[in-house]
């Protein structure tokens, strides 16, 4: 019996987990919001996790009903990320690791999410649509690595919601790609988008450019409500999404789709990526926002499965990095 901690602090949510054998027993999260209209930056959220990630670990270890010396592995969130968060967070767990002198592994983020999905859904070897705010990325995996067959070549699906999000000056909470969503059910009249998909990348830049550009005057001239900009916008990078994982499935002989990351809790991706999966007699696999959203649970599994396999991350490499790309971790526990 393995008990795992996991810490996750990549960008403004920060999550604790804690993961007993495949059995989340805990996971605590605490999110930084800032006011309509205006993003989060590396400083502001570094601090608002250092100044709640001592009373959430203490919330995680009453919820799980686990005293410290139970504990047989802290892990956390190596990257990719933003640097200050990621930073603030992984001091802490190297702290708990040397309090309680117990070994310390550093998780992918990526790896984590995939794992997490797995455990929920109880899935074998999906197709990986990996969407939120700092990556979009098409998996699958094939020797020993989680191999990346398509991803965006400038922005994030995620910052592309949240920058569209904050031309409309919309709320930030819970998050504001939830409340596009919401407003994009509203939504009636669909606006011409550029569709950009290149080979099996796609491209966001130049499509939330465009929007942005004439969404003013095409909500003043009365032409579109902002409900029917957010469904525009969702129903175009979507297709786009969808479009590509099936050609990875076609690719990989796949009959799973696993979407994992915080946008993948967007119910018309769900709904456009199952209407795909049964044409081709395939199965979506989902989880809700507990596990969607960047979590601690999901650092503490994926840790759990690397320890399991012998693996712990040697002292003098428990540092951090921004860039970490999904396919250069060994995946020794498949």
């Amino acid at each position: 019996m393995v008990v795992s901690i996991g810490f996750e602090g990549s960008a403004n949510k920060l999550g604790i987990g804690i993961v007993r054998d495949g059995e989340v027993l805990s996971n605590s999260r605490k999110t930084y919001i800032t006011p309509p209209g205006e993003g989060f930056l590396p400083r502001e959220t570094a601090l608002h996790h250092r100044a709640n990630v001592i009373p959430l670990l203490k919330q995680a270890l009453l919820e799980a009903k686990v005293k410290p010396e139970e504990i047989d592995i802290v892990c956390y969130t190596k990257g990719p990320g933003m640097a200050a968060p990621l930073l603030t967070v992984a001091t802490v767990a190297q702290t708990v690791a040397q309090l309680w002198n117990k070994p310390i592994i550093g998780v992918n983020h990526c790896i984590g999410h995939i794992e997490m999905g797995r455990l929920i859904t109880k899935c074998d070897n999906p197709t990986v649509l990996y969407v939120s705010g700092g990556n979009t990325q098409i998996i699958a995996y094939a020797r020993r690595r989680y191999r990346i067959f398509g991803e965006t070549i400038d922005m994030a699906i995620g910052n592309c919601l949240d920058r569209f999000a904050r031309t409309l000056k919309l709320s930030n909470d819970p998050s504001p790609g939830y409340n596009i969503e919401q407003l994009a059910k509203k939504g009636k009249k669909l606006l011409q988008l550029p569709y950009v998909v290149k080979g099996m990348d796609v491209s966001f830049s130049g499509i939330l450019s465009h929007i942005e550009e004439r969404a003013n005057n095409l909500i003043a001239s009365g032409e579109y409500t902002p409900e029917d900009l957010c469904f525009s916008l969702q129903e175009t990078i979507f297709a786009m999404l969808v479009e590509t994982t099936e050609r990875a499935m076609a690719h990989c002989g796949s009959q799973e789709v696993l979407i994992v990351g915080g946008v993948g809790c967007n119910v018309r991706l769900q709904e456009m990526m199952a209407a795909m999966c049964k044409e081709r007699g395939a199965k979506l696999y989902a989880t809700d926002e507990r596990y969607c959203i960047d979590n601690g649970a999901m650092i503490a599994q994926a840790g759990w499965e690397m320890f399991r396999t012998g693996i712990t991350t040697p002292w003098e490499e428990t540092t951090c990095t921004q860039r970490y790309r999904t396919d250069e971790v060994e995946v020794t526990w498949r």
